[in-house]
């Protein structure tokens, strides 16, 4: 419902509209925006881990995804925050501390008897993957840390291809020199092209998980799966297929080639203890 306003120091004849739906909505962003600033400062954040395995159902190591452990509230979803931290450019504050943590606990394992081998996966944002310091605060945290830099995975988006590929390829490639690894996530989704894909110095591709839901109802689907797998075998590249919660689906991935899995059918993003219990299990 809007309402029309008529104010008199607006000027003559001029009418404005207030839209108390839109009002709410602008108070309840800018009270949850105050709320991440403030977990940001108190680090309120903590990091599940979802298992990635291989095709004899090794873990290999696992995905890093952020919670906000609100302090009333409870577990807030990424679903709830990460779209208005990218739109506010907190993404990058938050960014570094999932960085700083996974290496951290990288090293921790690296310091026990097992399991020293499992690399982490780590998700960077757009905004964070192109600060003109990217590179530095990335090196810096894995010499502040000491974890083994082939250990460390970096999930980029396809969508982020779209713009500044060149400086892209150049980041990655100083980062690769170190061994960092590097993933193109939500592979097929975009419009990347062929020609940049072989110049990315790529570990991996990644099976977005809305082919994998449909892939053994939908041909279309299938296909496209199909293809990127065989995409990543021309290029020297593992595949993960990512949204795996059936043995049908599993099965015709290996049909198809894929060699790396993660998803509920192998398990669903767990605090750090469950996910060393899952490993110790295994």
């Amino acid at each position: 419902m809007l309402l029309c306003i008529k104010q008199k120091n607006a000027g003559r004849n001029t009418v404005r509209f207030y839209d108390p739906a839109i009002q709410a909505s602008l108070e309840t962003h800018t009270a949850l925006e105050i709320k991440l600033r403030r977990a940001i400062t108190e680090q309120q954040f903590k990091l599940y881990y979802q298992l990635q395995v291989d095709n004899n159902d090794f873990i290999l190591g696992a995905e890093v995804l952020i919670r906000w452990q609100h302090p009333e509230k409870g577990i807030i979803p990424p679903i709830r925050f990460i779209p208005l931290a990218e739109n506010t450019g907190l993404i990058v504050p938050i960014g570094q501390w999932v960085l700083q943590t996974a290496c951290l606990q990288l090293k921790a394992w690296e310091l026990s008897l097992s399991p020293r081998h499992l690399v982490l996966a780590v998700n960077v944002s757009a905004k964070q993957f192109h600060q003109h310091d990217f590179i530095e605060e990335v090196l810096t945290v894995l010499q502040q840390t000491g974890a083994d830099p082939a250990n460390l995975k970096l999930e980029l988006t396809e969508s982020m291809l779209v713009e500044n590929v060149e400086d892209i390829i150049t980041k990655m490639n100083i980062l690769k020199s170190k061994s960092v690894k590097f993933s193109l996530d939500d592979f097929g989704t975009g419009f990347s092209s062929l020609s940049y894909l072989k110049r990315l110095p790529l570990d991996q591709l990644k099976i977005d998980k809305s082919f994998v839901s449909s892939l053994l109802s939908n041909p279309g689907d299938a296909a496209i799966v199909r293809t990127v797998i065989a995409l990543g075998q021309s290029f020297g590249l593992d595949v993960i297929a990512e949204g795996v919660e059936t043995e049908a689906q599993r099965k015709l991935l290996a049909v198809y080639g894929c060699n790396c899995y993660q998803g509920y059918f192998f398990g669903k993003p767990v605090p750090l203890t469950e996910f060393e219990l899952l490993f110790a299990q295994q």
